[in-house]
């Protein structure tokens, strides 16, 4: 099924389930599929929707609006469409700056509760004010490697993503890295590298000041692919009514890692 944004991009989208609506908005390069296990679960007690972000996925890949304040926008447009009240937004990754801009540009009359997983914000990009963010460099180096040789840059990604080389045990099988590069193969290459640039340099901390509602911060400590410190610590000591939870030793992708965990959590979050 499709939603048509207002500058008529169609965005993918799947509704399951009944009971209090929960929003799932995925990370970067992945498509609204990676949710597939949470989602599968949290459909027996929640109406829960997921939808590919423009560019990603089966959504249209159009030539712009790789930036926040569209992606914003997307999300009112999946909101507004589906007619959903008292909603609880789940960001993962570069998805948790969805959350920060639609408070901004849309309020929160239509939210119940927010929850950051993983999430990017409030700013990732090292700066005089942001000592502990991540250099420049890296993110130039990501965007030079998706141009060079985007399906090898994208296993070597892969495994820092789920932290195979870094903890032991690992529990993601060959077969699933197979279906995280499926998911990010579907993806328009301009958009995969272009939101690089949108979920590192855009700064959410003036967007903080707008979290009104009970939020759930869940970040791993061994995640090397969003550092914790600049990212979920921050939120935390900033975001009010932010209660916070972080996985000793998960790596960034935690909802395959610690699914299991992580599901229970967003189910008592939502339901509690």
């Amino acid at each position: 099924m499709f939603i048509t944004t207002q500058d008529n991009v169609n965005l993918f989208y799947k509704d399951w389930g009944e009971g209090k609506p929960i929003v799932l908005i995925h990370g970067w390069p992945l498509n609204s599929d990676m949710w597939e296990y949470q989602a599968t679960k949290l459909a027996k007690t929640n109406r829960v929707i997921t939808y590919d972000r423009r560019g990603f996925g089966r959504s249209n890949h159009p030539a712009k609006g790789q930036d926040y304040d569209t992606f914003a926008d997307d999300l009112a447009s999946v909101i507004n469409a589906l007619n959903l009240k008292d909603v609880t937004l789940v960001g993962f990754s570069m998805g948790g700056g969805e959350i920060a801009r639609y408070l901004t540009r849309h309020g929160d009359d239509k939210i119940a509760k927010t929850m950051l997983v993983s999430t990017v914000v409030p700013y990732m990009m090292k700066a005089n004010d942001n000592p502990n963010g991540v250099d420049k460099i890296v993110f130039d180096e990501m965007k030079n490697g998706l141009m060079q040789d985007r399906p090898q840059f994208l296993e070597s990604f892969s495994k820092t993503f789920y932290g195979i080389d870094s903890i032991k045990d690992s529990s993601v099988s060959k077969a699933q890295l197979n279906w995280t590069a499926f998911m990010a193969y579907q993806a328009s290459p301009l958009a995969t590298i272009e939101s690089i640039d949108a979920f590192s340099k855009t700064d959410f901390r003036p967007d903080l000041k707008n979290f009104n509602v009970p939020t759930m911060i869940i970040h791993g400590i061994e995640d090397q692919t969003v550092p914790i410190e600049p990212t979920g610590e921050a939120a935390k000591d900033t975001i009010k009514q932010a209660s916070f939870k972080f996985y000793d030793g998960a790596p960034h992708g935690l909802f395959l890692t610690h699914k299991d965990h992580l599901y229970k959590d967003i189910h008592d979050f939502v339901n509690g």
